[in-house]
């Protein structure tokens, strides 16, 4: 059965903002489509059928929280889980540099 998920803040910034940057760049119809890619990733990371690392083994062992990441098109989805539920941390870019990214990130809201 799949865990409840929900968005942070941050998240809900960077969701937003590569909406915008699809309206502007390739449409609004491409916008929708991408956006409802990623809504639908974070429902497949909440019921377990996505597969995704630990932020640990990329930028360091001793991370606070088990940050994950999975791919979704040109985004990273970044989120922690527990036994109960997914929080989804943030969208990153691809061509981000992923591990200083992560490691700017804000804890857990």
């Amino acid at each position: 059965m799949p865990k409840p998920w929900r968005l942070t803040r941050q998240a809900e910034v960077s969701l937003s903002d590569i909406a915008l940057w699809t309206i502007d760049t390739f449409g609004p119809r491409q916008a929708q489509a991408y956006e409802e890619d990623l809504i639908a990733r974070c429902s497949g990371i909440a019921s377990g059928t996505v597969p995704s690392q630990s932020c640990r083994e990329i930028i360091d062992p001793e991370l606070k929280e088990d940050l994950r990441f999975a791919r979704s098109g040109q985004h990273f989805i970044v989120f922690v889980e527990d036994e109960t539920s997914v929080i989804i941390v943030d969208f990153l870019h691809s061509r981000s540099n992923l591990p200083d990214r992560i490691a700017q990130l804000p804890r857990r809201e």
